[in-house]
């Protein structure tokens, strides 16, 4: 029995695993086929890591070997295939990829990791990594690292916060790749096959993709506010008693827009939970799927409420800005010559100073709260709290 319970279950994956899918120092090298920026970036990581590293050109005496760390070797098409690589990294333009067809017999068997990016959105073209796939048949192709930029790849071995997504249809394949990733100081993810390597190289085109909807809905609430305050207190005002407020615009109009955006944009965050709530209990449920609207509207109230935080953090510095202009100053003088010639001496009103100094700590006290929402719901902060402390702090919120 205990000989059966120490006989692998995948006989082939175990035999795998215990051999080593990378060697650093002194290991097999790892091949770059290309010698611009990407490159450059990536031979220097490399070979801060402790790999060998091989960079294949067309034209070797073209190179600017300067630019490469110290033991990189260079090598031309010709003289690749003496090498004996079991990756390579493809850094080349996604058209010229018909001039490494000289290459088929050195690249088969090979792991061939394909760097490129898509060159436009939503296109229903064959991807980059499957068209390398069909140019060589005899070799695996793996799709990652082109999420990362040169620069990233540059700043030091110990970055681990950039996540990497790889795909490939050949596992071992992919294992290596994800092992080396891990080697390097980033976070790889494992996608799948190679038929999503289109959504990987349209990643890099994507521009904050889950904040398109928050941004306009918050936009039009900063409209909607901004129109319904310069018709209050600037545009009637001058038509009634022709009242000039025009300079209030820049500053005081937007000032007291921001809070009521802020607050609306944070009731938004905690409604569709309530929704979701009510659906629930009507359906007698929770096993039922939201409709598309409500469950959209979920997965962005994290968008919707570091937006909220924001406009709260613009009303408190304009708020602060306020005593710093040119009208509150002359205000101020008019105020106190109005009181020298009615002979005021003292106008302090208690039931008015109670009411001011209520009325800002209460908004420091609400500013307080909405930071230590914001804060945890950075990932590094929220995942350093279990479900219990998180829900407090929402709680907290919603109390105030």
């Amino acid at each position: 029995m205990q000989s059966d319970l120490k006989t692998p279950l995948l006989a082939s994956f175990a035999s795998h695993a215990s051999e080593p899918l990378l060697q650093g120092h002194g290991g097999s090298a790892i091949g770059i086929i290309g010698s611009g920026d990407f490159s450059r970036s990536l031979s220097i990581r490399l070979v801060a890591c402790g790999f060998r590293v091989v960079v294949v050109s067309r034209d070797v005496k073209r190179v600017a070997r300067g630019l490469f760390p110290e033991g990189v070797e260079f090598r031309s098409q010709r003289e690749a295939e003496d090498g004996a690589e079991r990756m390579v990294f493809v850094a080349v333009y996604p058209e010229h990829y018909d001039t490494l067809l000289g290459l088929r017999e050195w690249l088969a068997g090979k792991v061939l990791v394909d760097v490129s990016n898509a060159t436009s959105l939503n296109s229903r073209e064959q991807s980059n990594a499957e068209r390398l796939a069909e140019l060589f048949p005899k070799s695996k192709v793996v799709k990652g690292f082109n999420v990362i930029s040169a620069w990233a790849l540059q700043v030091g071995a110990h970055d681990g916060n950039r996540q990497i997504p790889i795909c490939s249809d050949c596992s071992i394949s992919k294992a290596m790749v994800l092992q080396l990733a891990r080697h390097l100081g980033f976070s790889p993810m494992d996608m799948g096959g190679l038929c999503v390597s289109r959504d990987i190289e349209e990643a890099p085109l994507i521009l904050f993709p889950s904040w398109g909807g928050p941004i306009l809905a918050t936009f039009l609430l900063f409209l909607f506010f901004y129109g319904y305050n310069f018709l209050r207190h600037i545009l009637l005002p001058y038509l009634d008693q022709g009242e000039n407020n025009f300079y209030q615009l820049p500053l005081v109009t937007v000032n007291e827009t921001l809070p009521a955006v802020a607050l609306v944009t944070l009731a938004l965050v905690y409604l569709p939970g309530l929704v979701a709530a009510v659906l629930q209990l009507s359906r007698g449920t929770k096993y039922k799927r939201f409709p598309l609207w409500l469950d959209c509207w979920l997965c962005r109230r994290k968008q919707l409420g570091l937006l909220s935080f924001l406009f709260t953090a613009l009303h408190a510095v304009y708020s602060m800005c306020l005593t710093l202009r040119k009208a509150a100053g002359y205000t101020l003088l008019n105020a106190a010559y109005h009181q020298v010639k009615a002979g005021v001496e003292n106008s302090w009103v208690e039931q008015l100073v109670w009411r001011s100094d209520l009325y800002l700590s209460c908004g420091i006290l609400g500013f307080g709260v909405l930071s230590l929402l914001a804060i945890t719901s950075l990932p590094s902060v929220g995942n350093a709290l279990n479900w219990r402390e998180f829900t407090f702090v929402q709680d907290l919120v919603m109390l105030l």
